[in-house]
């Protein structure tokens, strides 16, 4: 036993001494720090690059006794430590005039001209497709994913502090990141094990999950999937790497020449393959781009290891750091597939050095490569259902048999503290408040209370409103589910209720019927396309800050009953029975009354109104979790959208009123542009054929609050514009702040600029108009003389969180009570 002992002791010492870490910054004779300065240990390949201010982290397992600092025109630096661990050291570099004078063309901004890297470069793209998996017709291989969460920036302050009082014991796991230096917790791990096909002639992929485990939220597939979505997949070949929905332009990009400096810094033999060492750096400040190096053979011209850091100055948010680091081996002696890729990010509240943040963590291998194994195309067509319970109950068995290499000291104690941490009440609290704002729900057991931001609420017809709900939940993928609500409002004295309730009747192609009924006061016309909703409520029928009364409300009692399924994968149909009545909130303020006889003497207030719908969605790209009759999307406003809607008004069914014909159709498009920011367009358009009151009409959705609604006319009041045939189309274009950040007072601020423009064109038919008995309010008026038009410029990213419009009207200046100018603002949590 006391052997034993020993032994672990002496290779823990081994292991502990046996390290070497330094840290520090690198300063030229003025004092200026000396960005992307070369820092390796001596007489090895481990090596980091100093970022824009001057500073470094460098660590290696091996135990090394000096470090050498290298930078274009000055002279090479070399200092030797005295101890493993040596931290916030200051390097000055002299400058080497004999040097400077040679290689001029290398200091700062380098050369696009007569520069050997660029040349390098060129080659690379002259033979980036006839490397990895596009350059055969199939292939096939095994993917193990691992993501982790690690609390970074621990210290004493932190361990003493009232929000970790009774979880004081998990900072002994406290661990040093490798890349950036810092103290780290690990909280977090999820494994996964996959089976990818692609077919590069059909242009198909499929991943079949086999396996999925994680640490204390194995119920939980919507944490998983929307982590999964942050860490999109990306090739370092494309021009620009998609990360966090922004476009960074890659550093081997063909527009690279105009957005980073190329040194080449050394060559030399890797597994007997002669490479090419490339130091990069970004040209200008605020913009996406990294610092970093590749190597890169000299046969083939493909990337055999690559280093990228983020540039500091990058303008994004919550991110004070990303690290990516990919390898690649060579397959028949020239063509090279990749095999590890890891990715970490560093997510903050605030961008300063010392401040707090979590490390997100992604490593993926993969192995076992085949090519050339055809796949008929119904194989990829064909869903699969990757939320099967098995996946996610893997024994140990299998995941000594399938992981691509073995979880390290830290990894595997992380499954053991979430288990211990679910016992405390201080990690149950935070727990609670977590969920409130990510998920608008506060958990009980079985059920959950909320919409919580939905209990108050104001409009001028109730007053005060207060709401009370919540909905029934034992999980993710529960079957079935009830959802309800209560509310009173002060004003008028009344209570509205909701309830409806859905089940899933087969899994496989997500059969479901719901039914619901809903009593309530709305502000009808919020969208140009109708819903249904039976528990809807928008912004506008309850929001405290207006810019005009709103007194437009309707009262509603709606009843639904539906079908839906998916027959192909995110392509939905719902088939849809409703009846409501409609009247009114306050008829002396608004009013809904019709003509019920030809002769246009007798009215009604009330409108009485049974339909039949079928509606048809397609949303490609569409990433969802969960098998459950409620699923969590996952890349929300990242893929197109397609919906087409017909319906059919059934007079007489139930006392209903009319009768006719609807049809409506809605495209919406979002685009990334690569360096040039985030295009988004939205068209939409509808037409009913027969008459119909001003109830059931189509109106412009305005905007009479002072916030930011995404498919509204923000410049228009409830009710300025209606009619039964429209053609509506709203494009915005964030640059994402391309603009600002050339800018020299501007660009530190992280401000994005959006341009938006809106344009809508309806017609009112005469047979329509006749039956609107109203003659004060609402006058009814379509846009049939010209496209209704308004355009707005914002600046967004303001402090992080907000964003703010200003509006500008371009035409019918003649109507009554027009606004020709307005600001909204919207509050919002982006990257």
């Amino acid at each position: 036993m006391r052997k034993i002992i020993t032994s672990i002791f002496l290779l823990q010492f081994v292991f502990i001494f046996g390290q070497t870490k330094v840290s520090g910054y690198v300063f030229d004779d003025a004092d200026e720090p000396v960005a992307f300065a070369n820092v390796v240990f001596e007489n090895s390949s481990v090596g980091t690059i100093t970022d824009e201010n001057g500073k470094f982290y460098l660590e290696a397992d091996e135990k090394y006794t000096a470090v050498v600092v290298s930078f274009m025109g000055f002279k090479t630096y070399t200092l030797t430590l005295n101890k493993p661990s040596t931290y916030d050291i200051k390097i000055k570099l002299t400058t080497d005039e004999e040097a400077l004078s040679e290689v001029i063309v290398y200091s700062g901004k380098t050369s696009k001209k007569n520069n050997p890297a660029i040349d390098i470069l060129r080659k690379i793209w002259e033979n980036k497709r006839d490397n990895g998996v596009k350059k055969f017709k199939q292939y096939q291989f095994d993917k193990y994913e691992k993501l982790q969460f690690d609390l970074n920036t621990i210290d004493s302050s932190l361990i003493k502090s009232r929000l970790f009082k009774g979880m004081e014991f998990i900072f002994e796991q406290a661990d040093t990141n490798k890349v950036t230096g810092k103290t780290y917790l690990p909280i977090f791990i999820n494994e996964s094990v996959s089976k990818v096909y692609g077919d590069n002639i059909l242009d198909k992929e499929k991943e079949i999950l086999k396996g999925n485990k994680n640490s204390g939220f194995s119920n939980n597939q919507g944490l998983v999937a929307f982590i999964k979505d942050l860490y999109a997949e990306y090739s370092v070949y494309d021009n620009y790497i998609k990360i966090f929905d922004k476009s960074f332009v890659s550093p081997l990009s063909k527009t690279g020449i105009d957005n980073y400096n190329y040194v080449l810094s050394d060559s030399t033999y890797i597994e007997d393959r002669w490479c090419y060492k490339i130091v990069y750096y970004p040209r200008r400040k605020n913009e996406l781009t990294f610092k970093g190096d590749f190597w890169v053979n000299d046969t083939t011209w493909a990337i055999k290891q690559i280093e990228m850091t983020m540039s500091k100055s990058a303008n994004i948010n919550w991110v004070k750091d990303i690290y990516i680091e990919q390898e690649f081996d060579v397959l028949n002696d020239s063509i090279f597939l990749i095999t590890r890729d890891y990715f970490m990010t560093d997510f903050t509240f605030r961008k300063k050095e010392d401040s707090r943040g979590v490390y997100g963590k992604r490593t993926t291998l993969y192995d076992h490569y085949q090519f050339d194994k055809i796949k008929e195309k119904e194989f990829y067509d064909r869903q699969t259902n990757p939320y099967k319970d098995q996946v996610f109950d893997r024994d140990s068995t299998f995941w000594a048999n399938n992981r691509l290499e073995e979880l390290n000291k830290d990894e595997k104690e992380i499954y053991t503290l979430v288990d211990t941490l679910k016992t405390v009440n201080a990690f149950k609290q935070v727990y609670d408040v977590a969920t409130v704002l990510t998920t608008n729900y506060y958990e009980f057991d079985g059920w959950d209370y909320g919409p919580v931001f939905s209990t108050l609420g104001y409009n001028d017809i109730e007053g005060v409103r207060l709401r009370v709900g919540g909905r029934t939940y034992f999980g993710q993928n529960d079957p079935w589910r009830i959802q309800g609500f209560t509310a009173y409002g002060f004003n008028d004295d009344k209570f509205k209720y909701g309830v409806s309730g859905k089940i899933m009747l087969d899994r496989k192609s997500r059969l479901i019927l719901s039914a619901g009924n809903r009593r309530d006061v709305e502000q009808l016309g919020a969208s140009l396309t109708s819903s249904n909703d039976v528990l809807g409520r928008s912004l506008v029928s309850s929001s405290p800050l207006t810019v005009a009364s709103n007194n437009t409300l309707t009262n509603i009692n709606l009843s639904s009953l539906a079908l839906e399924a998916e027959p192909f994968f995110n392509f939905k149909l719902r088939l849809e029975g409703t009846y409501r009545t409609l009247a009114g909130a306050d008829t002396d303020l608004f009013s809904l009354a019709f003509y019920t006889d030809d002769e246009r003497t007798q009215t009604q207030e009330q409108t009485t109104q049974s339909e039949l719908s079928l509606t048809a969605n397609y949303t490609p790209n569409k990433k969802a979790t969960g098998y459950g009759v409620e699923r969590y999307i996952v890349n929300n406003g990242k893929y197109p959208e397609f919906m087409l809607k017909y319906t059919k008004g059934l007079k007489g069914v139930i006392d209903s009123d009319f009768n006719y014909d609807r049809l409506q159709l809605l495209y919406k498009q979002p685009i990334l542009l690569g360096g040039f920011g985030k295009f988004t367009s939205t068209l939409e358009a509808g037409k009913t054929f027969g008459g119909v009151p001003l109830s059931l009409l189509n109106v412009v959705p305005g905007n009479q609050t002072l916030f930011s609604i995404q498919g509204t006319f923000p410049l228009l009041n409830f009710y300025e514009f209606v009619t039964d045939e429209y053609v509506s189309l709203h494009m915005e274009h964030n640059f994402n702040g391309r603009l600002f950040s050339r800018i020299p007072l501007l660009r530190d601020l992280d401000l994005r600029e959006i341009v938006t423009l809106r344009g809508v064109y309806g017609q009112l038919s005469d047979e329509s108009m006749l039956l609107n008995a109203s003659t004060t309010n609402p006058v009814l008026f379509a846009p049939d003389r010209n496209i209704y038009y308004s355009y707005s410029v914002g600046i967004g990213n303001i402090f992080r969180v907000f964003r703010l419009d200003f509006h500008f009207r371009g035409n019918y200046f003649d109507i009554s009570d027009s606004r020709n100018f307005g600001i909204t603002g919207a509050f919002g949590f982006y990257f």
